[in-house]
């Protein structure tokens, strides 16, 4: 496997001179104190040194030996406790942090890239700080001065990590069924009883403590998803001075044997009478438990994205060195017995599918961030408007990144042929971690479901009607620039053709609501390849002005650019025809005869 370069090149750009973010923030007074664009950058330096120098050397033997389990206890892969301690001893554990309790207070512009170089380097090693992150962000939300001052600091500081327990047996994605019981204790706290499975990180070496955030139902709670709570559950209980105490009633009962990321721990966990605290009110815990979900399904995205684009270094690489046959017009180096396999054509085509959906999707990845950013640190209108788009377009972060990004493991895999079958290699390892992001999280068909049916549908189109007038405001900006003019055209097609079929399936979910099922997958992925292809206007549109518009960079963005519009946006047009087929050809059929 090729050592993994982060693209800083191209992270400056988006940041930079896409996005403009540098002057996003100086706009925002509570950004404006915290970074700009020299900290941002030497951020980004330093980040990447972790990533290549102290990650990506363990992601392989993390693969080959996994996680061990013995009488409750895991231990964590040769190399992850030391890395891990590395990483948490440069801060990067308290990177998005709530300034208040320790935390560095960076935006998600920056986080979201910092994201990718960790799941580039290892998905496995990513997970654990991952999770932590994510729950520190709902504890900082929704909980109590108490609970923050007690547990978010040494959260920042690596010295406990979290875990987030949904998942039950029985239930899967359906929490409205969990069984997990919290009854009231006389001193405030709750008795936490019940049984979580697929819980990532719930046990490991890492760190001193682990702290569960666990979805509970009180005895008397209402039926379904609004009889939820949710705790704040530590494996090791805290005293009044902060310092460990006992043990909780919490154990890992096993530890899951998987397809992928056998470096990450994924273990079945019991709470037996564990004492927890609630965050937040009773019977809300799942509006505060998305707090965390969302940030979790955009950096699951992330994950795809991670993969694809370590897929590309190693298949680009290979391809250049590898020689096999000749070019069709003729030999191109005739001192050599062989062409490189860059001359063929259905190469070259795997290969600039693989740069042109990783470059989009780590821009559109950024245009999403910079969304929550407004929705987080903005004021008023502009504030309103990066609540509804970063909402509207997680679901698409989460199941087209992730969509792409396996796509793009195994086109990479094709790449190196044979080779890319054997453990030699590493590239089989990529195709195997990719596959969860498509799962967990919420599998990519509830996110369809969730963009079409509860954003799009539930808000009667005023959602999608932001991100069109986002689009549209740039179409008409740009429709005289000629030399944009090859990219408008089809961007102002693909967006009438996404306006269309929204507005045909919002008429249509007041007839037959197994329309709008029955369309979710297509429509999402049509909204996906529409969005990509503004994210990819902008960006030609920064390259074309540029002074120095013959340098390389920009040269591979304009022609990768031109690439997209002309190969794989067209792939929206069969999902169109998919979806107006209807209900009909899916529910006609009896189950019997499946």
């Amino acid at each position: 496997m090729a050592e993994y370069k982060v693209p800083l090149e191209d992270m400056n750009f988006l940041l930079f001179d896409v996005f403009k973010a540098d002057q996003m923030w100086q706009r925002l007074p509570k950004l404006a104190e915290q970074v700009d664009k020299d900290t941002a950058q030497a951020i980004l330096q330093e980040c990447a040194k972790i990533a290549e120098q102290e990650i990506d050397p363990i992601a392989r033997e993390g693969d080959e030996t996994g996680v061990s389990y013995n009488n409750g206890q895991v231990t964590t892969a040769p190399g992850y406790k030391e890395a891990f301690a590395t990483y948490a001893e440069g801060g990067w554990t308290a990177l998005g942090g709530d300034v208040e309790y320790g935390g560095m207070g960076m935006p998600k512009m920056l986080t979201a890239l910092h994201e990718e170089m960790l799941c580039s380097a290892d998905i496995s090693f990513a997970l654990y700080p991952s999770l932590t992150a994510g729950a520190a962000l709902s504890l900082a939300k929704h909980g109590s001065e108490e609970l923050k001052e007690r547990y978010l600091t040494k959260m920042y500081s690596g010295e406990w990590a979290a875990s987030m327990c949904l998942t039950e047996a029985h239930a899967g994605s359906d929490l409205g069924i969990i069984r997990t019981k919290a009854v009231l204790q006389d001193d405030g706290s709750y008795e936490i009883t019940g049984n979580k499975i697929f819980i990532t990180g719930g046990e490991h070496d890492l760190t001193d403590n682990i702290v569960h955030l666990v979805l509970a139902k009180l005895p008397d709670a209402p039926k379904g998803p609004r009889g939820i709570s949710l705790f704040l559950v530590p494996k090791i209980q805290v005293n009044d001075d902060e310092s460990l105490g006992d043990g909780n009633n919490v154990s890992c009962g096993s530890i899951e044997h998987k397809m992928g990321i056998h470096a990450s721990a994924t273990c079945v966990m019991n709470f037996d009478g564990a004492k927890g605290y609630l965050i937040g009110e009773l019977n809300k815990g799942l509006a505060c438990m998305f707090t965390m979900m969302n940030f979790e399904r955009i950096g699951v995205g992330i994950q795809g994205l991670g993969a694809a684009v370590r897929s590309y270094q190693n298949a680009l690489e290979y391809a250049k060195d590898r020689g096999q046959g000749r070019a069709l017009s003729g030999a191109k180096n005739p001192e050599q017995t062989t062409d490189s396999i860059m001359v063929h054509g259905d190469v070259r085509r795997m290969l600039l599918n693989m740069k042109a959906l990783n470059e989009g999707s780590r821009a559109l990845s950024s245009y999403i961030a910079m969304q929550l950013d407004y929705a987080t640190y903005g004021e008023g209108d502009i504030q309103k408007q990066g609540d509804t788009l970063s909402a509207l377009l997680t679901p698409i972060a989460k199941a087209f990144f992730t969509d792409l990004g396996f796509e793009n493991t195994v086109t990479g895999q094709q790449v190196f042929g044979g080779h890319g079958y054997i453990r030699e290699w590493g590239q089989e390892q990529l195709v195997r971690d990719a596959r969860i992001t498509q799962i967990y999280e919420g599998t990519n068909g509830i996110q369809a479901m969730d963009l079409l049916m509860r954003k799009v549908i539930g808000s009667k189109g005023a959602m999608y009607h932001v991100f069109k007038e986002e689009v549209l405001s740039f179409i008409e900006e740009n429709r005289q620039n000629d030399h944009l003019a090859e990219f408008i055209s089809p961007l102002s097609d693909s967006l009438t053709d996404l306006t269309t079929i929204t507005q045909e399936l919002l008429e249509k979910s007041t007839v037959d609501v197994e329309e709008i099922g029955a369309a979710a997958n297509d429509y999402l992925h049509v909204f996906g390849y529409t969005a990509m292809a503004f994210v990819w206007a902008k960006m030609a549109q920064v390259s074309l002005a540029s002074e120095e518009i013959d340098h390389d960079f920009y040269q591979s963005k304009i022609l990768t650019a031109r690439y997209y519009f002309a190969r794989l946006l067209p792939r929206r047009l069969s999902l169109l025809a998919s979806i107006r087929s209807g209900s009909q050809p899916l529910f006609a059929i009896d189950d019997n005869l499946f």
